[in-house]
């Protein structure tokens, strides 16, 4: 008996974890609560192991090397955490979610499921600028849903919608789960923002998609805004013609910039049709000249400052100008100068932002210490090599291990959050994705999405519970039309949910069909079948070992006669006149001793 559980350390100890997390313990403490105690079991059993556990008392020594070392408290990559998570908050605080909602709201209003398009739209870009799951779907879940509700949305698609596209900050960057992927994978922040940027703008995509296809079969369920709801008029056309104008000065500007500022001229251009398309729209609100129509500056006003934010972040990123963590500092400052100049910027608000950032950090260094305790016991019991086997046998090769391990998180994800699968899963199976060969970048970012399910589906989908949170539970009469609106309940949110979970699992079947919309990140790839080699010729040299042009080889191994004008080798170079030759000094006389006067 004793030799079994010796022998089968590794799963035993997996199974205890579940255990530990399924009654619900605290996740941080149940990995190191559960790192100890097989710690203590497996050097009492390491006698019986038949050399299977390599755990004695002096390991335990390694603990702080592993708290203190590079892997958690000087690991700049995670500091990017707390600068994203300080930025988004601040960012919600400042209302732009709220002029968001409001102005992409009337642009697509007109057409049917316009709403539920803005929230879509608006959910990407507070993604690329917040990173947080819970201020996005919240933002919009006070804002969007009785505005929705309004004007007679379906309940389960509009809670539907909101909680999916406050889910899009989980896989488009600047995702705070991508920087926990990109550590636990050991690979490069800036490669996983990179390669998770079109999966997450395809998935923003099929939302749009979904929507599209219940406008045409049910267009009952998302009706257009009434024509007294779009209190910015109509202006669509001129909209258009400020954006042709600012395609235009871009263009002229890129064209000039070219010849001095070579490949960064194209952002330069783009820089400054952006400043001055931003600069009219302000002139033309402030001083009356009615260039624009309302919509028009409403646009332009509201969407270039996160705009800009996105390319502070994300462009510098990308641009190789600044690493993550310096990038998440940007940000931060540029949210603070974006919520002062609205106006909403107090010392409340920076210490809303500062407790909120403190107790996510603090959640995820806690939970990054637990997982190191796990880790070293379960590596001393061979665990990672159990694992290792254990994915490596599945069916299929490389697509057989992809789909399993993804089904695996897929239903790990009903119990756990994306943080502990980060931590507790992710190191498991990178072992085993880069011994079959599969890119870690691809890896993580099928992770990412897959992740992004946790969010999802009962019965711990948090973005439902942020959506429970604010939606109405009792009947109330609206404020603007005085109509009394039935409350939402907790089962419109859960079946609201249920599409928009199935997209996001035919995501991840296109993300393992197209590798190649994660490949981009590593640029344009040079066949060195293709490279031609080209040796320059020297005047008056032949190549090497072929006679010279128009002679023969010497016979016998004899020196070829010089060609006519052609430098003679054997004599050392000649830079000028050759100086006068001095006297040979005398012999030294070596029969007599030697003098030193």
């Amino acid at each position: 008996m004793m030799e079994f559980i010796a022998q089968n350390m590794a799963p035993i100890m997996f199974a205890s974890l579940i255990i530990f997390l399924l009654i619900g313990y605290p996740v941080a403490f149940s990995l190191a609560a559960n790192g100890l105690m097989f710690f203590f079991i497996g050097v009492l059993l390491s006698p019986y192991s038949g050399g299977s556990i390599n755990l004695a008392w002096p390991l335990l020594h390694a603990l702080p090397d592993n708290f203190y070392g590079s892997r958690v408290m000087s690991n700049d990559t995670l500091l990017a955490i707390p600068f994203f998570t300080f930025m988004g908050i601040v960012l919600e605080r400042s209302g732009m979610a709220e002029d968001l909602l409001d102005t992409i709201g009337q642009l697509f209003g007109p057409i049917r499921g316009g709403l539920a398009y803005a929230v879509i739209f608006v959910g990407a870009l507070l993604a690329a600028t917040t990173g947080v799951v819970a201020a996005s779907v919240i933002a919009m879940g006070l804002i969007s849903l009785p505005i929705m509700l309004r004007y007679g949305y379906d309940r389960r698609l509009a809670a539907g919608v909101i909680a999916a596209s406050g889910t899009l900050a989980q896989i488009i960057p600047p995702s705070l789960v991508l920087i926990v992927l990109a550590d636990q994978l050991g690979r490069s922040v800036g490669d996983m923002y990179a390669g998770a940027l079109i999966p997450g703008m395809v998935l923003t995509g099929l939302y749009a998609l979904y929507v599209l296809i219940v406008s045409i079969f049910r267009p009952k369920m998302v009706p257009a805004l009434p024509l007294e709801a779009r209190t910015l008029g109509h202006g669509v056309l001129s909209l258009l013609v400020a954006l042709v104008v600012a395609v235009a000065i871009s263009y002229a500007a890129y064209r000039y910039l070219a010849p001095a500022h070579g490949d960064n001229a194209d952002i330069l251009g783009a820089t400054v049709g952006v400043l001055f398309i931003y600069i009219v729209a302000i002139a033309d609100k402030r001083l009356n000249f009615n260039m624009m129509s309302r919509l028009a500056q409403q646009v332009v006003i509201v969407l270039i400052p996160p705009l800009a934010l996105i390319f502070l972040v994300l462009g510098t990123i990308f641009l190789g100008i600044a690493t993550p963590t310096e990038g998440g500092a940007m940000g931060s400052v540029g949210a603070l100068i974006m919520a002062a100049a609205k106006g909403r910027l107090s010392l409340d608000v920076i210490k809303q932002a500062l407790t909120s950032t403190t107790r996510l950090s603090s959640f995820v260094l806690f939970i990054l210490i637990g997982a190191r305790v796990f880790s070293l016991t379960f590596y001393g019991v061979n665990g990672h090599i159990w694992v290792e086997h254990l994915l490596i046998s599945l069916p299929g090769g490389e697509v057989g291990f992809l789909i399993g391990v993804n089904i695996l998180v897929f239903f790990l994800a009903f119990f756990l959050d994306f943080f502990e699968l980060a931590f507790i899963i992710v190191p498991l199976l990178a072992p085993a994705a880069d011994k079959l060969g599969i890119d870690l970048i691809w890896f993580g970012v099928l992770l990412g999405v897959n992740m992004q399910t946790s969010f999802m589906h009962p019965p711990f989908g948090f973005a439902l519970f942020y959506l429970r949170s604010v939606a109405a539970r009792v009947p109330y009469l609206d404020r603007l039309t005085g109509k009394k609106i039935a409350p939402v309940t907790t089962g419109q949110i859960y079946w609201g949910a249920v599409p928009f979970v199935l997209i996001q699992v035919v995501m991840i079947g296109l993300t393992i069909a197209f590798p190649q919309m994660v490949m981009r990140y590593k640029g344009t790839v040079i066949d060195p079948g293709t490279i031609d080699y080209k040796v320059p010729e020297v005047p008056g040299l032949s190549p090497l070992g072929t006679p010279p042009a128009g002679g023969t080889a010497p016979a016998n191994g004899g020196s070829a006669p010089a060609a006519p004008g052609a430098p003679d080798l054997s004599q050392p170079p000649s830079f000028g006149d050759a100086p006068p030759a001095k006297p040979a000094a005398p012999a030294p006389d070596l029969s007599q001793p030697p003098s030193f006067n």
